[in-house]
This record gives C-alpha cells, sequence and structure tokens, in this order.
C-alpha cells in the first residue's frame, strides 16, 4: 500500500557542476512553488455583473535554502559576489524527494537560478541553536517530475 513520504530525506544537486557551490546538505528547502497570475477584465457590453477571469503570465516564487554554517565555507557569499548589473552566476538546480532507499521520488529541476539575498544567522549570547545560514535564490521556471 502506498504511503505518504516524509519530507525529511531530499537533496539539492547542481546540474554539470565542475565547481559545486551548493556542496552541503541543506536543513531546509522552501519555496517551490508555481501559480499562474490571474486577468480580470469586464466590458461593457455583457449583462454580466462579475468580471471574466483568464490565465495570465505564470510566475515562480523565489527557493530558499538553509543550511547549518560550516567553518571557512562561504560559498553562498562567494556566489552572491557573482551577480552583477550584467553579469549573473546562474546555475541550473535539481531538488530530490528522496524514499528509505535514497532514490528521487520527486523531482524539481529549477532553471537558471541565481543568488538575490544572503542571510546570516541571528546571534545571542544566550543561544543554544546551531548558526544556520540562508540564500535565497530566483529562478526561471520549475519542471516536476517523478524519480
Amino acid at each position: 500500500m502506498p504511503y505518504p513520504l516524509p519530507v525529511f530525506r531530499f537533496k539539492v544537486e547542481e546540474v554539470n557542476a565542475s565547481d559545486p557551490t551548493l556542496g552541503v546538505a541543506f536543513s531546509e528547502v522552501s519555496g517551490l512553488t508555481q501559480e499562474i497570475q490571474v486577468i480580470e477584465y469586464r466590458d461593457g457590453l455583457t449583462p454580466q455583473q462579475s468580471s471574466m477571469k483568464m490565465p495570465g503570465l505564470q510566475k515562480a516564487n523565489n527557493i530558499t535554502l538553509k543550511r547549518g554554517i560550516i567553518k571557512g565555507d562561504n560559498a553562498f557569499y562567494n556566489w552572491l559576489n557573482t551577480v552583477k548589473l550584467n553579469t549573473i552566476g546562474r546555475k541550473d538546480l535539481i531538488i530530490s524527494l528522496l524514499d528509505e532507499t535514497d532514490n528521487p521520488t520527486m523531482v524539481w529541476n529549477v532553471k537558471q537560478a541565481f543568488p538575490v539575498k544572503v542571510e546570516g544567522p541571528g546571534l545571542k549570547a544566550t543561544g543554544n541553536e546551531i548558526a544556520v545560514e540562508s540564500i535565497e535564490i530566483a529562478h526561471e521556471g520549475l519542471t516536476i517530475t517523478n524519480g
């Protein structure tokens, strides 16, 4: 009998990475969202009291990746620093949800991703948590496939 998969087994990879920037494990991935914007239209000739709704542009939200900080690893900041006005260090990414045997069951292919925000941890003297950093990535669309 099929059962829902847990969300804690996943991996993030770069496609064709000769020098992997994102070659570490992540503790959280969020923002795997796509939506179609709605265009509302109403003309003065139809007797309808409501507007007609039509599909508009497809919108892909930014993806956020979080990981524990590793000493000497500045990969997120280095990738962010490759983004300049006319040159962008874009990467194609694969985000896979894994089953209990580490085989991908659902795969999100992220096209032309680049960083737009890197956030360091909140530092506090009374804290007892792991230092976590996050990177927010803009992209040009997701395709979803079964593993």
